[in-house]
């Protein structure tokens, strides 16, 4: 327990939201903004000093607050009504962070106009707002699930304006943090977790004010349904009727963003009730695998989409950045080889090995958890998931952290993740990542041998017999 008041904690977090929103009002994300700029155009640029300074000081003001009090502060009350002061400068921000909520309501304008965005990209309409979306997403088809292109398209359909979406957007991601507000509690209960903690290390978290509701960003519509289904298979182990109203939700999440699918498995095993058997997994974990294969090919089917979703997850890859440790890892290769005069691009065997290791430890995962908790080791797969996906992007950290938060009894590893991460993106979307490439990708080289060093030696202690007194 940190010794800084709560109080203190509260007001100090809040005056770092103010400050995001001031550099979000001076530098964040505009329509008509550049495509594309540095740290150094922007600290040449209009304000540019006082855009990075009131980033930089935000940041640090809230993240501050936020580790200051991870054991949650007074009451889970409390962690709420905080969380609500430190978002409410940011809803009158413009986007922040990130440009994908145009990409968002250009995908919408598509669907809206009869061509389905997982066939072409947004310049194929084309989209009335083309010139607001990166260049690198613009003839891509659209990596997100079947829901999500249905809700984008409701809300341009809806509104008519960029303005307007950016607004609705905005306000559907502050649905997703009310009903993860609700579900946070019901899922720490039953892995016996403090609510107050779970709420606060969660939605307390920067990542959350300054992407997932300052993006904004379509992932905390998938968390909530995803910690909502969780919460509610975790509270109605063998009843089949919730079992599959909480397959239904985490159908929802995986047809919002199909990575959530990887939580399914462990979901099936926390449905069980008593100990694991394969029979008792196929009557009671069935209900859940089933609700989230009826509702991903439903919403499919009933939107008149088709599957093509699925290959438009590999686009994902064009972006590259050493915050995804296969990545850092192939970069850091072709750096040394540059040193003895060669060109390597060892980028597709690095991310190919990472994708195959995940496979293998997914796996490995779900059967340590027959015996063990299944609702933590799903944190434990969506952290894989993002430490071995072929780009890894800040917020994509809300993702495992939104779960550990209410299953894990030691914290300090994954929030310290999501710590470092709350300082890699500018208002304005600019990733440092991509400007400190030959930095950053031996750093990050390096710190994946000592993991792997320090895992091998564990596992070998594991292993030893322990010595008779």
């Amino acid at each position: 327990m940190s010794g800084v008041p709560s109080h203190l904690a509260r007001w100090t977090g809040l005056a770092g939201s103010m400050l995001l929103a001031l550099s979000a009002f001076l530098g964040g994300a505009f329509p008509s903004g550049p495509l594309r700029s540095t740290p150094v155009s922007i600290w040449q640029g209009p304000n540019g000093p006082l855009i990075l300074a009131a980033w930089l000081v935000g940041t640090g003001l809230m993240v501050y607050a936020w580790w200051a009090l991870r054991d949650g502060g007074p009451s889970t009350r409390w962690a709420l009504v905080t969380v609500g002061l430190w978002l409410l400068p940011l809803l009158i921000a413009p986007p922040f962070g990130s440009r994908d909520v145009y990409a968002y309501a250009c995908q919408g304008a598509s669907f809206v106009g009869g061509i389905s965005p997982y066939e072409q990209g947004v310049s194929a309409l084309p989209c009335p707002w083309l010139d607001t979306v990166s260049v690198i997403w613009r003839d891509t088809p659209a990596p997100y699930g079947p829901l999500f292109v249905l809700i984008a398209g409701a809300v341009v359909k809806a509104t008519g304006s960029l303005t307007a979406s950016i607004v609705l957007f905005r306000a559907l991601s502050l649905v997703g943090v009310a009903l993860t507000a609700w579900a946070l509690p019901a899922l720490a209960r039953r892995a016996g977790v403090p609510a107050k903690r779970a709420v606060w290390l969660a939605l307390g978290s920067p990542l959350v004010a300054a992407h997932l509701v300052g993006g904004p960003h379509n992932d905390v519509l998938m968390l909530a349904a995803l910690v909502g289904g969780l919460a509610v298979v975790a509270a109605h182990p063998g009843r089949r009727g919730m079992l599959l109203v909480g397959g239904l939700l985490l159908g929802v999440a995986v047809a919002i963003k199909v990575t959530a699918v990887v939580v399914v498995p462990f979901a099936a095993l926390a449905a069980t009730a008593g100990p694991y058997r394969i029979r008792t997994l196929i009557r009671d974990g069935g209900w859940v695998v089933g609700g989230t294969v009826v509702t991903v090919v439903g919403v499919t089917i009933l939107g008149g989409l088709d599957f093509g979703w699925i290959g438009g997850l590999s686009q994902g890859g064009a972006a590259i950045a050493w915050t995804s440790p296969s990545t850092a890892v192939g970069q850091t290769v072709g750096y040394v080889a540059a040193l003895f005069g060669g060109h390597i691009d060892a980028l597709p065997v690095t991310r190919g090995i990472a994708v195959v290791l995940l496979a293998v430890l997914l796996v490995w995962l779900w059967w340590r958890a027959r015996t063990r908790d299944p609702l933590y080791h799903a944190g434990l797969a969506l952290a894989l998931t993002v430490a071995l996906a072929p780009v890894v992007h800040p917020w994509y950290w809300t993702w495992p952290l939104f779960v550990l938060a209410a299953t894990a009894q030691r914290t300090r590893w994954f929030t310290v993740v999501a710590l470092v991460a709350s300082f890699l993106v500018l208002p304005d979307g600019t990733g440092f990542p991509r400007y400190t490439k030959t930095v950053g990708a031996p750093l990050m080289t390096l710190l994946v041998i000592v993991l792997v060093i320090r895992l091998v030696r564990s596992a070998r202690a594991a292993r030893q017999p322990v010595a008779a007194d």
